[in-house]
């Protein structure tokens, strides 16, 4: 498994929404689930059916969280120092088009916010990381092509 790098705050986030799934949605869904069952012939029941997809789309977040807490790496907001590293913001020309994303993992982002996410490990990510400002590097995409990159900021990501 790899390893997530966090902002201490992504990190508390995730505690804290672990902490909310598990101890109060899991119990508030499984007394639904209890509810449902006793109102008879499950086959028809549209609460205990839709209390079940809750359930399971519960745990499934859980196990999601357990694993992202249990594989972090908690670090500091990177410097504003113009290099390429996990938890900035990166404004790049990319085969010519330009585009900004957050170099990381989505759980960085608050839930909100709609910035674009790349990888670290990806083809794009790899390729770009440790260069600064200013640098064109290219790498190779999946399907076979040369692109260029040029790298035109690099900047802290901050909420």
């Amino acid at each position: 498994m790899s390893t997530n790098w966090l902002t201490q705050d992504a990190y508390n986030r995730l505690v804290a929404e672990l902490k909310q799934l598990t101890e109060v949605e899991r119990p508030a869904i499984a007394k639904r689930i209890d509810e449902a069952r006793q109102e008879g012939d499950l086959k028809e029941n549209g609460g205990y059916h839709a209390a079940r997809e809750q359930q399971s789309w519960n745990e499934t977040r859980i196990a999601q969280l357990e694993d992202l807490i249990k594989n972090a790496e908690i670090g500091e907001t990177p410097e504003d120092d113009g290099v390429v590293t996990v938890g900035k913001v990166i404004t790049a020309k990319v085969a010519g088009m330009q585009m900004e994303f957050l170099l990381g993992s989505r759980e960085i982002a608050e839930a909100d916010d709609n910035v674009e996410v790349y990888s670290p490990d990806a083809p794009l990510g790899a390729a770009i990381m440790g260069h600064k400002n200013g640098e064109k590097v290219s790498y190779k995409a999946p399907n076979g092509k040369k692109i260029t990159v040029e790298i035109v900021a690099s900047k802290p990501y901050r909420v």
